[in-house]
């Protein structure tokens, strides 16, 4: 983990990279300033991935956690917000992977809040079935989903999120809507 100084304020509107230089050289208020600027991304990214609030809060925190010792894991060679997506990404994975060893049936004893849920109306329900089932769909399937639909990302962007090309983004979208005919 890097050795962090202080070494006064930042103007406001310093770039990522500049920020991102200035954090691995060990500049806490540039670290500090980084996460303030991409928390909500990460928060967000972990809650549409996870579908709890409550998951979305831990991986916030834990990817928060971990970019101080990864930040100088980041070469540049994509946007620093894509290499964020996948940290954050990496994170509900390994959240998830966790769960499903401590027993599938653990969530059921979790005390759940109004807000993790969508108000009771018949087209939020219907929502809320199939986003459940796109969560159950295979690994690249469902990221390929998530990605284009709840991201909104053009199926190129998708590409660079998952390291691979656009034409495999859209075979692994048509593989889940076949998948996805099947579980609904």
């Amino acid at each position: 983990m890097p050795q962090f100084y202080d070494t006064g304020a930042l103007p406001k509107q310093v770039a990522d990279e500049t920020l991102i230089a200035r954090a691995v050289g060990g500049d806490r208020l540039a670290f500090s300033q980084l996460v303030e600027r991409h928390y909500d991304f990460i928060f967000r990214t972990a809650c549409k991935w996870s579908g709890k609030v409550s998951d979305a809060e831990d991986i916030a925190q834990d990817v928060c956690v971990k970019l101080a010792s990864i930040l100088k894991s980041f070469d540049g060679r994509s946007a620093f917000t894509s290499w964020l997506y996948r940290v954050t990404l990496n994170a509900v994975r390994d959240m998830q992977r966790a769960r499903s060893r401590r027993g599938r049936h653990i969530d059921r004893y979790a005390e759940v809040t109004p807000d993790e849920y969508l108000p009771d109306q018949e087209d939020s329900a219907a929502a809320k079935e199939l986003w459940n089932a796109v969560r159950q769909l295979p690994e690249q399937q469902r990221d390929a989903v998530l990605l284009i639909y709840a991201e909104g990302m053009s199926h190129a962007e998708a590409g660079v999120i998952m390291g691979c090309k656009e034409a495999t983004v859209s075979w692994h979208v048509h593989e889940a809507k076949k998948t996805l005919r099947g579980l609904l």
